[in-house]
Order: structure tokens, then C-alpha cells, then sequence
């Protein structure tokens, strides 16, 4: 079986300026640390950044549970490593809309659930989406969030929106527990974005919690398959959010 197990610093190895990366997540639930962390080191800039959300700033949330480093995403925002976000919401991590204010950041607005799915049909070779969701609104008429031109589409007598698929260079992927094959899955709340994203990138990468040998679980637990998986980090720490 060929190895998939790398360091992160070698599972991020190959991403370069001006990259488009997925990143799993829910506000910090579920990110992918150890290949954030992996990424500020190797330095890369002018990323475009696909997610749910801007990840967590340093002390964000409020009260015992503050961190005291940025998570996910909140680490290529703290290091300006970012030129444009796609994301379902901006409004927690304040670095956002700091470096959008000082021009140094774009960011598009996409429907959670479209974007969810608009990577989906990435993953799986669809050719695109169709929604209800924006119909009667701007997201009609204007540029998709790579400049691309919408649709509506009329089926037995329903207008939908066509929303095109959305692909990336890397998807980076928290798993809580994963066999060296690739096979993984995400407890609880950080499953989010952690499983849609798998297979919708050139490469795919996960850093799991705990990696175990194939076959020596029980293989209904697993959430994804391994062949849509390149490579596999290990020592990710545990859940913290």
C-alpha cells in the first residue's frame, strides 16, 4: 500500500503564492491546526482561502475557553497570508474586516448551505448546483465568487439559481481518528465543512487525531473514503472548542 503519512511541513510542501486552499472548520471547531500551523511557518502569501467562516482570533471566544493563539483560518488572517476569503459569514474574527477595511482583504459572501454544496458538486464531479436560495436577489445577476456569470434555470416550471462547482489547489482537513489508508471520520461538531471538502482539491490533505492501521476498526465508522485522501498528518491535537 503506498504511504500516505507525511510531516506537515511536507504535507503543505507543495502549496504556493497565490493558491486556492480549502480549510475545514466551524469557528475554530474542527480546523485543521497542525497544518495552519504548518502553513504560517512555510510563509506563503496572497492565498485565496475557501470555508465557513475566518477561524478564531487570539482570545476569541470571550471568558476560560479564549485561546491563546488565533485557530484555523484565524492564523493565515494574523499573518497576512491571505488576499481573498469565500466564506458563509465574516462577522466574528475582527481581523476580517480590519484587512478588509485597509484594502488589503476581499472576501465573498456565499449561502452556507450553497457553498456547502457548490464544493460537494466539486468532489463528486457534478457539473454544478441547482438552488432556489438568492433567487430575487443580486446573487442573480452578479459575478459568482470566481467571476464567473449565473444562471437561472426553469424546471417544471420552478426557476432555480445554477451555482458552479467550487474547487481549490489543496483541501485541509481535521480528522478525529483516520487508518493509513485514508479512511477517516470527524466526531461530533467537527464534521462541518471536515467532510464535504475531501476529494473537492487537487490535493487533499487530513491531520487526524488518532491514526490507526486498516482494518483494525470496526469499518462502519468511517465517514469518507480513503481514496479520496492524498496525504495523512499525524499528532493533530485534541478537540479543543
Amino acid at each position: 500500500m503506498f504511504n500516505k503519512i507525511l510531516t506537515a511541513d511536507e504535507a503543505v510542501a507543495g502549496v504556493e503564492d497565490g493558491m486556492t486552499i480549502m480549510v475545514g472548520g466551524f469557528l475554530g471547531t474542527g480546523s485543521p491546526e497542525v497544518l495552519m500551523d504548518a502553513l504560517v511557518r512555510k510563509g506563503v502569501k496572497h492565498l485565496t482561502v475557501i470555508g465557513n467562516d475566518g477561524g478564531l482570533a487570539e482570545g476569541q471566544p470571550a471568558g476560560e475557553f479564549a485561546g491563546k493563539t488565533p485557530r484555523g483560518i484565524g492564523k493565515l488572517l494574523e499573518n497576512h497570508m491571505v488576499d481573498h476569503v469565500i466564506m458563509s459569514h465574516v462577522g466574528v474574527n475582527p481581523r476580517l474586516n480590519e484587512q478588509f477595511a485597509d484594502g488589503s482583504l476581499k472576501y465573498t459572501l456565499v449561502p452556507q448551505g450553497t457553498l456547502a454544496e457548490k464544493i460537494r458538486a466539486a468532489a463528486y464531479g457534478l457539473g454544478g448546483v441547482l438552488t432556489p436560495v438568492g433567487l430575487g436577489t443580486p446573487m442573480e445577476t452578479e459575478l459568482d465568487e470566481l467571476g464567473r456569470k449565473k444562471e437561472v434555470m426553469v424546471i417544471d416550471g420552478k426557476k432555480y439559481l445554477f451555482e458552479r462547482p467550487l474547487h481549490a489547489d489543496y483541501s485541509f482537513i481535521r480528522a478525529t481518528m483516520a487508518d493509513k489508508f485514508g479512511n477517516y471520520m470527524c466526531s461530533k461538531a467537527t464534521r462541518n465543512f471536515n467532510l464535504v471538502m475531501a476529494g473537492a482539491a487537487d490535493h487533499t490533505v487530513i491531520a487526524a487525531e488518532k491514526l490507526v492501521e486498516v482494518g483494525s476498526v470496526d469499518p462502519d465508522i468511517w465517514q469518507v473514503a480513503g481514496v479520496l485522501v492524498e496525504s495523512i498528518v499525524e499528532g493533530e491535537p485534541k478537540w479543543q472548542i
